[in-house]
């Protein structure tokens, strides 16, 4: 028998049902750890409902989008479950998107409510919401830690009182009675549950709808795959916008009746505090953050003991460095495989088992197709590979979207009959193992994000004096791959380096500004015009 071989359905047929069902069973019990603070499933539940009564208030309903704009803090997954309570779509929003990029996600989506904390609102979202739909905007307060030198503190971030009509502090929405029962929305399984934006080939940003199908499905499969047992606490390490964060952290707490340790953003020194104070049994993240934390001089004899199961998803994993990471955290590092697409895994690496490595190329397996899911190679006519053969990697199964929001052509595109093209490349060994080799041929990867090079280069022919530009992906040490742009300039004008660099990491979120820039004074290019992005990689 194969290791997901089994048949598996969730009992639930939405997030809140699921949602609902873990208040009734383990109300006392805690759903959130966050530095030194603690809230119980009903603490959260009754912030919750609060939220979503105000947002009800303001006019949001079943199918509004409310956005989520936040670190990985407590208010993030209250605005969640609040959204849930109205019937309402959840939009998470990087929060390292600059004012260019937020606008833009907030007008598509059509979002009615924002929820945000302090240095965001005041940095970004202040001067954004104006131009939007969002009705009401929620500043909750949270609580970090603040790096001065080498120490390392403890810092309580406060929203104001009296921010006005459109604008208010969750804690005086959180102080009020507790609201009238909120009568139950009819939502099904097949309605969307969230919006999550990740890019597309021509690098504008695309709503992946997930629906309350999808997350329950996944909710499952992490459920089973981990063997996540209730109680035992799941480390907050990826971040909760991020679909990893969502289902990895959010949904399979939920599901399990755990606790999910949240440290407002990924430090080394922070989280590797927070594993000692809650001792997490279960972490799923970027293999640059488990690296991070097993590099860390903060590290201490005895701080990854409570680790039993750790998975990596976004990157594939050098087998070298699967070997390094064993013997640092005690566990073996399993590989799991999905986007945003797919609400998370459609491929791991089963609990117990180590993933074989290719003999051929050296790669590490990113495991076989989980539970209820089916996958396979094809070429580019469609047609499917010989086991060993490259090809594109195509799923199925309860996990994947229902398309993009208000984007039939991508839509269309996306699909193959039923089966979603992920734009990867990638092979089956004849035991089933799937391995992923390359991806979309332009698409950058840094750090586990996905950075398209057109959004990049949108960014800088913004500037003044750059006449062409064109963006690729390097490789780079600790990132994986880190974006390079290559461009000519106008005429009669001059800049350097230093400052379009500059020029991008304020227009962009952090993951996506090119670190290099190389000034050229011509283009290779097709006998069309189009610039050869091929021959600058190369």
């Amino acid at each position: 028998m194969k290791p997901f071989s089994t048949p598996i359905d969730s009992p639930y047929g939405t997030v809140g049902e699921m949602w609902r069902a873990a208040v009734d069973e383990a109300g006392d019990r805690p759903f959130i750890h966050s530095f030194d603070a603690s809230w119980t499933f009903a603490e959260v539940d009754d912030r919750a409902r609060k939220l979503a009564a105000a947002l009800g208030r303001a006019g949001v309903g079943r199918g509004d989008r409310v956005a989520l704009y936040t670190q990985n803090d407590p208010i993030f997954v209250i605005g969640l479950v609040a959204a849930f309570e109205l019937g309402a779509i959840a939009v998470p929003i990087n929060p390292m998107n600059t004012a260019r990029e937020l606008r833009y996600q907030l007008e598509n989506s059509g979002a009615r409510a924002l929820v945000t904390i302090p240095e965001l609102h005041r940095a970004v979202a202040q001067d954004v919401v104006g131009d939007t739909a969002v009705a009401l905007t929620v500043i909750g307060d949270h609580t970090k830690w603040s790096q001065q030198g080498e120490d390392v503190e403890v810092v309580a971030v406060r929203a104001e009182d009296g921010l006005g009509p459109d604008v208010v502090a969750a804690g005086s929405i959180f102080s009020q009675e507790p609201p009238a029962e909120l009568a139950p929305p009819e939502v099904s399984t097949d309605d969307i549950a969230i919006l999550t934006y990740t890019s597309g080939t021509t690098g504008k940003p695309k709503g992946a709808q997930n629906t309350h199908r999808n997350l329950v499905f996944n909710a499952e499969s992490y459920l089973e795959i981990t063997g996540l047992e209730p109680g035992q606490p799941v480390l907050g390490i990826a971040p909760l916008f991020h679909i990893t964060g969502m289902v990895g952290h959010i949904m399979v707490a939920i599901r399990a009746r755990s606790p999910i340790v949240l440290s407002h953003r990924f430090h080394p020194e922070v989280m590797l505090r927070s594993i000692r104070t809650w001792r997490p049994v279960f972490a799923v993240g970027a293999i640059t953050a488990l690296m991070a934390l097993a590099d860390s001089p903060a590290r201490e004899d005895g701080d990854f003991d409570s680790l039993i199961t750790i998975f990596s998803g976004g990157a594939p994993i050098a087998p070298v460095l699967a070997d390094r990471l064993e013997e640092i955290f005690g566990a073996y590092v399993h590989n799991i495989y999905g986007m945003s697409e797919t609400a998370s895994p459609t491929h791991s690496v089963p609990r117990g088992q180590k993933a074989p490595v290719d003999p051929t190329s050296g790669a590490l397996s990113v495991g076989q197709p989980i539970y209820r899911t089916r996958s396979r190679i094809v070429d580019e006519t469609g047609e499917e590979c010989a086991t060993g053969s490259y090809g594109e990697i195509l799923s199925a199964g309860p996990q994947i979207t229902s398309g993009y929001w208000e984007n039939p052509d991508a839509t269309e595109q996306a699909f193959d009959g039923e089966f979603l093209r992920t734009g990867d490349v990638g092979f089956v060994d004849e035991d089933g193992w799937f391995y992923l080799v390359d991806r979309k041929k332009d698409m950058i990867n840094a750090s586990g994000y996905k950075v398209w090079p057109r959004e990049v280069e949108d960014v800088l022919y913004g500037h003044p004096a750059v006449s062409e530009a064109a963006v690729v992906g390097v490789p780079d040490p600790y990132r994986g791959e880190t974006v390079k742009a290559f461009v000519t300039l106008k005429a009669g004008h001059s800049t350097d380096a230093d400052e379009l660099i500059e020029h991008c990491r304020s227009n962009m979120a952090a993951y996506k500004y090119p670190r290099q820039v190389e000034i050229r004074e011509e283009m290779p290019k097709t006998a069309t015009g189009k610039i050869l992005r091929r021959q600058l990689r190369e």
